[in-house]
């Protein structure tokens, strides 16, 4: 008797990479679905055994899909597998239903303990060739990255993991919980980033950093822009008391852009199996346009971008984290990230 399961995710390389942590040998029917909504779709339809579930998706994300499920009376097993590694995250999904939460990217070893833990599977040596079934369209589960679509995908699921890592530094730092987006993924022209960039006119003007970032085969720059407003409300998160000046505002700008650049780099380091040194931070600007800080930067005319918009929303702080990487990094990124799919 086959076991059906949904893996739901965003990210093709993230549902490919939890399928092939199953156990061997595990009769299933694998389910995949892109979205909250769609994998609610699929359990009503399907009366899943188990639920893998992301987290940071878009139309439907992880915490509406659990809340949906208790709304409309659905029980499901739900074991969270997601980037966003935040204490409070881990207590808000149990506390909506699910049953554990594992911290991606999962590993075939962490796997089959939670599953044993659950009494999902029986753990119990080899003796049949594997019979794990997957429903999925060959567009599903293409890991070509030569594919463009395809390895954006990948490239946003490990920006997704390091944006995690930097969100939990970030609100163990302050003491707040960190509201994570779906990363930005895009080979980009610099008119084309402006007008991308979550930030927009309205935001009367901001302040940045930018730091260097190289490693073999691997080089870019790390842009953390501050919405200008946020200033006295970082500083009221980190009990700063006096006057919030230029000087005690590069501080601050400073403070935040270590926590965010080193550990969403640190993240990707992991990942990819390479150390990334980074350069001395230096200030592109303090109180201007976002059009007018990029425009004197012409270095990044073309560029491989990720764009991560950390906020906290009931503390009125807002930044944009930007990862620029040169164009000729892109073969070697391509075959980093085909190690782990």
């Amino acid at each position: 008797m086959t076991t059906p399961i949904i893996i739901c995710d965003d990210s093709r390389m993230a549902r490919n990479q939890l399928a092939k942590c199953l156990p061997k040998g595990w009769e299933v029917v694998l389910h995949f679905a892109g979205d909250g909504r769609e994998c609610l779709q699929i359990a009503q339809a399907e009366s899943p055994h188990l639920i893998f579930l992301d987290l940071n998706m878009p139309e439907m994300d992880g915490y509406q899909t659990l809340e949906a499920f208790h709304i409309n009376n659905l029980e499901y097993n739900v074991i969270v597998v997601s980037g966003d590694i935040q204490p409070t995250a881990q207590k808000r999904v149990k506390s909506l239903g699910a049953i554990d939460f594992v911290k991606k990217p999962i590993s075939p070893e962490l796997m089959l303990q939670t599953l044993v833990s659950h009494g999902f599977y029986q753990d119990r040596p080899q003796t049949q060739t594997p019979s794990t079934t997957t429903r999925a369209t060959p567009k599903i589960i293409s890991t070509d990255l030569s594919d463009t679509a395809t390895f954006l995908d990948a490239c946003q699921e490990v920006a997704n993991v390091a944006m995690g890592r930097a969100g939990d530094s970030l609100a163990r730092f302050l003491d707040v919980f960190v509201e994570l987006p779906v990363p930005k993924v895009n080979h980009i022209e610099l008119s084309e980033l402006i007008m991308a960039l979550q930030f927009t006119e309205k935001e009367s003007t901001v302040s940045a950093v930018c730091q260097g970032f190289i490693g073999p085969g691997i080089s870019g720059e790390a842009l953390l822009i501050f919405n200008d407003s946020s200033f006295q409300n970082i500083a009221d998160l980190m009990k700063y008391q006096g006057e919030i000046n230029d000087h005690v505002q590069l501080e601050l700008l400073m403070d935040i852009a270590n926590i965010l650049v080193g550990a969403c780099l640190q993240g990707i380091s992991d990942q990819l199996d390479i150390n990334l040194s980074q350069g001395h931070p230096v200030v592109l600007g303090q109180h201007v346009k976002v059009s007018d800080l990029l425009k004197t930067n012409k270095q990044w005319c073309k560029t491989l971008s990720i764009e991560i918009n950390y906020s906290i929303q009931e503390k009125g702080v807002n930044c944009d984290l930007l990862l620029l990487l040169t164009e000729d990094c892109l073969d070697t990124l391509k075959q980093r990230i085909s190690y782990i799919i």
